[in-house]
């Protein structure tokens, strides 16, 4: 864990430089007096954080700090131990359920969000835990998802379930059930598409997949998780609130921590919806996607 620690610090450095720049540019000036309050506002708001969090800290320090003499250090403290507040709710792994056999995950988000890869980490760390994992390329209209998929197949030593490009999902969802139950696979990873320029087409599509598969297991999918992109910084809160009208979301990832300057979306996600979110990543690599801690994410953000 230490290892993956050091890689969320190093993940998460271009938000704590930007925030950091911006807390430190506030407190050139060490009383905590009404204009630095809103430079503070300021410099939360352009990380992420959301109004609502931003307007919660803030009125939190407006109440036990107004006009004292304070650090930088201490704010970011103050900071961190507010952010970590808001997290730990929703900080919460994905439990696969062994009496579930095959625990079946359906796995959704837009297109480039980084869906198949996730997917892919999860196999090799459920394979790492002497779990039975299988996949479904669920994507089949886009040949580069399938072939994705496939590799992380070998890498893992997970079977994919695929079809013929343009196949129906649905069907292929089917068969993959069907597989994994014969094959004693403990979990199914389902992958499917994310073209939101066609929405409705999309949600029939994603509601066929869930009818089909309870023709077999009423209760699948067990979980149905959204992978979201920190790059995208705001606009992965309205993915949620999509996705919501189409499907029940129960848990989220967000990945690309490592690019973005926006890690503070995920206490955005946390306060706006309040799904668990089940994992961060911060690279490429199978180790780089793990379940995280609210107060190692807290001073990452920070760089404290």
């Amino acid at each position: 864990m230490s290892g993956f620690l050091s890689r969320l610090t190093k993940g998460l450095s271009r938000s704590a430089g930007k925030l950091g720049e911006n807390l430190s540019a506030v407190f050139t000036k060490r009383k905590l007096d009404d204009e630095a309050l809103t430079e503070l506002e300021d410099a939360l708001l352009a990380a992420d954080l959301g109004t609502e969090v931003t307007r919660r800290i803030i009125a939190k320090f407006r109440k036990t700090r107004f006009g004292s003499d304070v650090a930088e250090g201490e704010v970011k403290e103050a900071l961190a131990q507010e952010i970590a507040e808001i997290l730990a709710p929703v900080a919460r792994p994905l439990t696969i359920s062994p009496d579930r056999a095959p625990h079946v995950v359906l796995v959704v988000g837009v297109n480039g969000n980084g869906k198949t890869t996730t997917i892919g980490k999860l196999a090799l760390q459920y394979r790492e835990q002497g779990l039975k994992p299988m996949l479904a390329a669920g994507d089949t209209f886009r040949a580069a998802a399938v072939e994705q998929l496939q590799i992380w197949g070998e890498r893992t030593g997970a079977p994919v379930i695929t079809a013929p490009a343009n196949s129906d999902p649905a069907g292929l969802a089917f068969d993959a059930l069907a597989k994994a139950k014969s094959q004693g696979a403990d979990v199914l990873l389902i992958d499917t598409a994310g073209r939101l320029h066609n929405k409705s087409a999309l949600m029939e599509e994603l509601q066929k997949i869930i009818r089909v598969l309870r023709k077999q297991d009423p209760t699948a999918p067990h979980s149905t998780i959204l992978v979201l992109d920190a790059t995208t910084g705001q606009n992965a809160l309205t993915q949620v609130g999509v996705f919501r009208e189409m499907v029940d979301i129960t848990g989220l990832i967000v990945t690309k921590l490592d690019g973005s300057a926006r890690g503070g979306i995920v206490v955005a996600l946390a306060e706006e919806y309040g799904l668990p979110v089940h994992a961060v990543g911060v690279g490429e690599q199978a180790g780089d996607l793990k379940p995280f801690f609210p107060m190692d994410f807290a001073r990452g953000l920070l760089g404290s």
